[in-house]
């Protein structure tokens, strides 16, 4: 019987040859050498590309999970890669640390979540992979290799955001902070203010975010502060009853967009602001059920707003099935080679579609106005852009890709989605593109 893997939503899928999960550095990389090839690495598998699909091998960080060691004094732990994001909360709060930002899901892997550039929201605060200290990989041949920030900078600048290609992440230290608590509020406000003031109102907290609520004209901020005040209880998230509402709504009213438009408007007016201190590993992730397909644009911040309201029209007048909210957040620049946020301040755009519908039509649609704005996709995230575009994209580009032939020179890691990305030729492991 074939070995079946699918993605998170189910968008992806893949009959392997083999689906082995190692359990430690040792077998992880007697696998690399021996297992059918291309290898692809999947961590929860909560990416929509299909960064993980072989006919080969597909190898499982899950018994690759839990904490190495720590250094209170540092605020740094050194963890498996394979640790979900959600027990990592509990284990840094255990040893007095926590995650300097996090995004809404804490689902994934460590490993997965550094290798797409995962991230929270921030204009100050970066993704997963700054708080890279060290890097513990299995290369193309099997080998275990240590990188260090101190020794290896331009290294771990290389392989930080990897995709899984540029060997298997096994271990990584991790820069933390001491654990902290959060002011979380949230509100509805007009999209028109928000677009207006969108640099104030970003940039006036240590993390700001909101969602665009298709068909209403409204938006949901959401803004993070430091706080010392004792905790109080969080309010009970409903954001999967809100969805159910705004799917009944999609499906009865797609074609009376008046109409809907003042029901949802009705809806939103009764939704209840927040204010509440919480220990941070209590604030961040959102329980997400309702499973979906996602593009997410990463673009120049100065451009956010002018996107985002074209990527609005473009839903409302074209897409009538759409009812996600979009999510609209802010990501420091960094240094890393393959990272979107790569020397610039970003805002980051996603939008969501239905798993039960299919997301393309929609997805392509909005695809060129991303782009046209200068645009990096998120590496988890759908998008259609090759090689020959990301060269344009990332400076050291060129650079990257020498030392992904350096770790991998047999092409054990390229499956035939891996070789139009990075432009080379697919494994030689009896896979053709």
């Amino acid at each position: 019987m074939s070995n079946i893997w699918s993605n998170w939503s189910g968008f992806v899928t893949a009959e392997p040859r083999l689906i082995a999960s190692p359990a430690d550095a040792g077998e992880l990389g007697d696998l690399v050498r021996t297992a059918p090839g291309p290898v692809r690495v999947v961590g929860a598998g909560h990416s929509f590309t299909p960064l993980v699909k072989s006919q080969g091998t597909i190898l499982s960080l899950e018994k690759l999970e839990g904490l190495v060691s720590h250094d209170p004094q540092k605020h740094q732990a050194r963890v498996k890669a394979g640790t979900r994001l959600g027990p990592l909360m509990h284990i840094l709060q255990g040893i007095g640390q926590g995650l300097p930002n996090m995004g809404d899901i804490d689902r994934q892997a460590i490993g997965g979540a550094l290798g797409t550039a995962t991230h929270g929201s921030g204009p100050t605060l970066g993704a997963y992979h700054t708080q890279l200290e060290t890097v513990q990989i299995v290369d193309g041949l099997g080998k275990v290799r240590d990188f260090t920030r101190a020794g290896d900078q331009d290294m771990i600048h290389a392989i930080g955001v990897a995709l899984g290609a540029f060997g298997v992440l096994s271990e990584v230290t991790l820069n933390n902070i001491a654990t902290y608590r959060l002011r979380r509020r949230k509100w509805v406000l007009p999209i028109g203010d928000m677009l207006r003031d969108f640099e104030k109102m970003m940039s006036a907290h240590r993390s700001a975010e909101f969602y665009y609520i298709p068909f209403s004209g409204y938006a949901q901020f959401i803004a993070s502060d430091f706080s010392t005040e004792a905790t109080t209880t969080r309010p009970t998230d409903d954001d999967e009853g809100s969805l159910r509402t705004l799917r009944r709504l999609r499906t009865g009213l797609a074609w009376l967009p008046s109409l809907r438009r003042r029901l949802i408007l009705g809806a939103v007016a009764k939704v209840p602001s927040e204010d509440y201190v919480q220990d941070w590993l209590n604030v961040y992730a959102s329980d997400r059920q309702t499973k979906f397909n996602e593009m997410e644009y990463h673009l120049p911040f100065e451009e956010g707003p002018k996107a985002l309201a074209e990527i609005i029209e473009l839903t409302e007048k074209r897409f009538p099935e759409v009812y996600f909210p979009m999510e609209v957040r802010s990501v420091a620049p960094d240094k890393f080679w393959l990272s979107p946020f790569y020397n610039r301040p970003t805002c980051s755009i996603a939008i969501h579609h239905d798993a039960a519908s299919d997301p393309l039509p929609f997805m392509q649609a909005a695809e060129p106005i991303f782009r046209r704005y200068g645009g990096r996709p998120h590496w988890g995230k759908m998008h259609s852009l090759k090689a020959a575009d990301f060269k344009k994209l990332y400076p050291r580009w060129d650079d990257a890709m020498a030392v992904r032939r350096d770790i991998d020179p047999q092409n054990r890691f390229v499956s035939p989605y891996m070789a139009g990305l990075f432009g080379i030729e697919p494994s030689p492991f009896g896979i053709d593109p």
